[in-house]
């Protein structure tokens, strides 16, 4: 699942990521459907939470491995309008196994937008493909 300690990398708590955004049309809550208003929409906020947080341990994973997203709760409490930039700082909190839990913030020119938690799990790409094409045999 994740590189030995005998190797270069190693998945531990601690690893951060950083990944900045320019908010566009197409990111807007009007554009999305998730509101009516052309400003950062929550749903691309939690896009950006989630590629942080994926991003930030993908170096640390085997070939043939990813991670992911299996849960958010996430507070977005500012808007940021169309042309701003919104940063996303993640860092890994936990490890249980193949579970990991990151701390998310994401931040515009005037300060904090968002907050909260998000887990992922670290799976097989080959394996986790082939049970997806499964369920859709299954009908």
């Amino acid at each position: 699942m994740f590189r030995n300690k005998g190797e270069l990398s190693v998945l531990e708590t601690g690893i951060r990521g950083k990944l900045t955004e320019t908010v566009t049309e197409e990111k807007t809550a009007a554009a999305l459907g998730s509101g009516t208003l052309r400003v950062y929409a929550t749903p691309a906020m939690i896009a950006l939470m989630e590629r942080t947080a994926m991003q930030s341990v993908a170096p640390y994973l085997e070939d043939g491995m990813t991670t992911v997203g299996t849960s958010l709760d996430i507070k977005h409490t500012a808007p940021t309008p169309t042309g701003g930039e919104v940063t996303c700082e993640s860092e890994l909190t936990g490890i249980d196994r193949r579970r990991l839990v990151f701390r998310v913030t994401a931040y515009d020119a005037a300060g904090e937008i968002g907050s909260g938690t998000h887990e992922r799990f670290i799976v097989d790409c080959d394996k986790f493909i082939n049970k997806a094409k499964e369920r859709t045999s299954a009908e």
